[in-house]
């Protein structure tokens, strides 16, 4: 499995940006696909963004489509989730994930099995 710290999350207002980043230990970053979930107070969590081993692919939720890009940099090991234009309703704990059972993009959450402890990203109007 791969160990995942995420970081760079707080508090912006609406319209603003964050990026965030998932530093991963292990061996198997560069052969994993890796994802970037969220989880709202009282709701599941829900995709948001994922990219293939080696950053030639990637998929994005409809909700962040256009506003959210996910990269990685396998020599640092580490995920990326830069968010433009945010709004209220991506306020939520984000969570990154990794797929070490292949490199392809998914999107199911029970595809990845290895997940860090979440950031908090608050959006105010």
């Amino acid at each position: 499995q791969v160990q995942l710290v995420e970081s760079g999350g707080g508090l912006v207002q609406a319209g603003g940006s964050l990026r965030l980043s998932c530093a991963a230990s292990g061996r198997i970053f560069s052969r994993s696909a890796m994802g970037w979930f969220r989880q709202a107070p009282g709701k599941e969590r829900e995709f948001v963004a994922a990219i293939s081993s080696m950053g030639v692919s990637t998929n994005y939720a409809d909700s962040v489509k256009g506003r959210f890009t996910i990269s990685r940099d396998n020599a640092k090991n580490t995920l990326y989730l830069q968010m433009n234009s945010l709004k209220p309703e991506d306020t939520a704990v984000y969570y990154c994930a990794a797929r070490s059972r292949g490199p392809t993009v998914v999107v199911r959450l029970n595809e990845y099995d290895s997940w860090g402890q979440g950031t908090q990203v608050t959006v105010s109007s």
